[in-house]
């Protein structure tokens, strides 16, 4: 069985932070473009057994069903719809950021 796999405005917002970030602020565009390929290949895979990854334990999110993985750093949030087929990535954060204070401006 096979998801699509979908990127959320915010999410989009999140890689284009991440690039622009290593790529300006580092003065590293390779690092930056190796970072977001990364990010995008563990992103893509997705696509087959979303529910492998744990659930994010903090409410609200878990009972709304938010998974989390690592890639390198950073943090991959999505919402898997298995009655749809459909994956929802929602966020993509650096993991020495304040996670729950970032997910929070979702709610606003």
């Amino acid at each position: 069985m096979t998801f699509d796999v979908r990127i959320a405005e915010q999410a989009e917002k999140d890689l284009r932070a991440i690039y622009e970030y290593i790529a300006i602020e580092l003065m590293s565009p390779e690092n930056a473009l190796g970072q977001l390929d990364r990010l995008e290949e563990a992103i893509c895979k997705l696509e087959s057994m979303p529910e492998r990854f744990r659930k994010y334990e903090k409410e609200p999110w878990k009972s709304r069903g938010l998974h989390v993985f690592p890639v390198d750093n950073y943090l991959v949030f999505y919402i898997p719809d298995i009655d749809e087929h459909i994956v929802t990535v929602i966020r993509v954060i650096y993991g020495g950021r304040n996670v729950d204070k970032e997910l929070k401006r979702l709610l606003k």
